[in-house]
């Protein structure tokens, strides 16, 4: 096996590892760690509306609609509709999305996983994730 077969076999794993300790962590909490991901950026953004995010994310929009659908019926965010717009629908968290200990879970899943690695290695492994992103993308749209 060549150096980039071990390179994309890692990345795959860290994938795979990745979602099943943030999944077995967030159970807890009654997240994924889908959810969690959709949780965070509307926290980010607040008010944004389901096309926003959808945009903002990169995600289709029926693949975020699901996500959405499940928060809101978990109780971790409202909908409202927006001004000037009863078509549209602005996204909110709920108090039991602010939670201490939703947030909590979150900020230290992500501290522990980075553990050990300082802001230099973290700023050349996010340009070269960026990287390899846009090259797939590049490879979707052929």
């Amino acid at each position: 096996m060549n150096d980039d077969a071990h390179l994309i076999d890692a990345l795959l794993r860290v994938m795979r590892e990745l979602r099943r300790q943030f999944d077995a962590s967030a159970q807890e909490v009654g997240l994924t760690m889908s959810r969690a991901r959709v949780l965070a950026a509307i926290a980010k953004m607040e008010g944004i509306t389901q096309a926003g995010l959808a945009n903002e994310m990169g995600l289709e929009p029926p693949t975020l609609k699901r996500q959405i659908d499940a928060l809101e019926t978990d109780g971790f965010i409202t909908r409202r509709a927006l001004d000037g717009d009863a078509r549209k629908r602005a996204l909110h968290l709920t108090d039991k999305a602010r939670s201490a200990r939703v947030t909590r879970l979150v900020d230290d899943t992500r501290a522990e996983i980075l553990d050990g690695l300082s802001p230099e290695n973290k700023s050349r492994m996010q340009t070269s994730l960026e990287r390899i992103a846009e090259n797939i993308a590049r490879l979707n749209h052929r």
